[in-house]
């Protein structure tokens, strides 16, 4: 619990700071005086002034955004003196690049940081197939368990290395968000009898874009070998006769070929009002057991499913992700590029509801994702720090009038009609974009804790 929140404390902290930095110092290269920059809002906690008159810098209480003050006749009295240091005497390209140094700070933020994660290298699950979903993409596609994907391509002429997992299902994601379908060249996981499939993603409804998507396809975990771990003495498992290292060879007569089954056949059989005794087929050394396993039944996040006290299956294989120094770096550019395209197709779609808004998610799931990652290491957790950058420079840039992207249409109709936007309608639009980010923000909150609490 604490590394969770040292972690999402220390993310909020470098993103808000890289974001305010970015307005500060184009700010001051613009010759505009920065009264003010503030991590954080409500009570100061911690000050700094270098010089009677200069910038002065606070950390206050509240840790959720932060704002960089500067010099506006809008805003009170500007002396003589200092006039043409206010923000609002600017000329119009000026103003422009201060607001929108923020979001672009983040961006080159994301791309810093993806370039180091790959320079780290990371191990990740080899692209090996668990069970398809019947009659899900990828079961009629002809996938099935244990396929090793090797390749994809777009076009059927060009062929791209399919890294591990995660690299296949980024490349899936992407061509659904195109409605476009994709070719893989997949083999069993020796390596050997190669072949290749479609998967038909143009025919998937738009709105079949959300969290459970990789499910939906038939991509779900990856394989793991059919051979139990831990086996917890004094539990379900244990009393059945089970041993760590028995091979599951079939449950209730049906094949088992990877752990993912194992561990779905026994939450189903303590989801009924009674639990409901299994088969099960074993291989130890030479010999073949058929021992009888009861569950016990237990509630987790409102449901009722089966436990044994097993560990049911090895870890995954996995492979080790890096490049080098160019190869990194132009990886990361591309990353960039693209994650903020998919952050962008993702809220017009939520948008015209062609995408479920439960894909919206809050600081509950940004503290719970920044502490998984640390504990996975260096290189995972730049990773996140990245994807959470760009979805704060994309955020930052929607054309809201809260945020930096409203400003930035405020200039757009200066530059085009040659005057500024009344007071008036400022007022007015500030307004609605404050009940918008209210909107957004609670059904975010909301998200977070139907994911808390099992009901997403």
């Amino acid at each position: 619990m604490i590394t969770t929140l040292l972690a999402f404390f220390f993310t909020l902290g470098v993103l808000i700071v890289v974001h305010e930095y970015g307005h500060y110092r184009v700010a001051v290269a613009c010759g505009v005086k920065v009264l003010r920059f503030s991590i954080g809002f409500g009570r100061v906690l911690w000050r700094r002034q270098p010089r009677p008159d200069g910038t002065e810098f606070v950390v206050c209480a509240l840790p959720f955004g932060g704002y960089v003050r500067m010099l506006d006749e809008r805003e009170g009295d500007v002396a003589a003196a200092d006039l043409d240091r206010a923000f609002n005497r600017k000329r119009l390209w000026q103003r422009t690049a201060i607001v929108a140094a923020g979001p672009i700070a983040n961006l080159l933020l994301a791309v810093a940081l993806y370039s180091a994660a790959h320079w780290i290298g990371v191990d990740e699950p080899k692209a090996l197939l668990g069970p398809p979903a019947a009659s899900s993409v990828a079961e009629r596609a002809g996938l099935r368990a244990g396929d090793w994907v090797r390749a994809w391509s777009d076009d059927g002429v060009e062929w791209h290395d399919v890294r591990s997992m995660t690299d296949l299902r980024w490349q899936v994601t992407q061509s659904l968000l195109h409605g476009e379908n994709i070719d893989l060249l997949a083999s069993d996981r020796d390596g050997r009898g190669q072949h290749r499939v479609t998967l038909g993603l143009a025919a998937l409804a738009s709105s079949e874009v959300d969290a459970k998507l990789m499910l939906k396809i038939g991509l779900g975990n990856p394989w793991s070998e059919p051979v139990l771990g831990e086996v917890k003495a004094g539990g379900a498992g244990a009393q059945a006769g089970l041993q760590a290292g028995d091979r599951v060879l079939s449950i209730d007569d049906q094949p088992i070929v990877d752990a993912t089954q194992i561990r779905d056949a026994i939450r189903s059989a303590g989801a009924g009002a009674s639990t409901v005794p299994m088969r099960w087929r074993v291989e130890r050394g030479t010999a073949r057991l058929d021992l009888v396993v009861t569950p016990r039944p237990m509630i987790e996040a409102g449901h009722r499913i089966g436990r044994i006290e097993v560990f049911p299956g090895q870890l995954p294989q996995m492979v080790s992700v890096h490049y080098g120094f160019v190869e990194g770096f132009t990886s990361a550019v591309s990353q960039t590029w693209q994650m903020s395209a998919l952050t962008v197709k993702m809220l017009g779609k939520m948008i015209i509801g062609q995408a479920s808004l439960k894909n919206l998610s809050g600081p509950v799931t940004i503290a719970d994702y920044a502490g998984q990652s640390v504990r996975l290491g260096l290189a995972y957790y730049l990773g996140f720090l990245a994807v959470v950058s760009v979805s704060l420079g994309v955020l930052n840039l929607l054309p809201l009038p809260v945020l930096d992207g409203g400003h930035l249409m405020y200039y757009l109709f200066e530059a085009v009609t040659g005057r500024q936007v009344s007071e008036l309608w400022l007022d007015r639009l500030q307004r609605g974009g404050v009940a918008i980010m209210l909107v957004m923000m609670s059904l975010a909150l909301y998200n977070d804790m139907a994911r808390l609490l099992g009901l997403q």
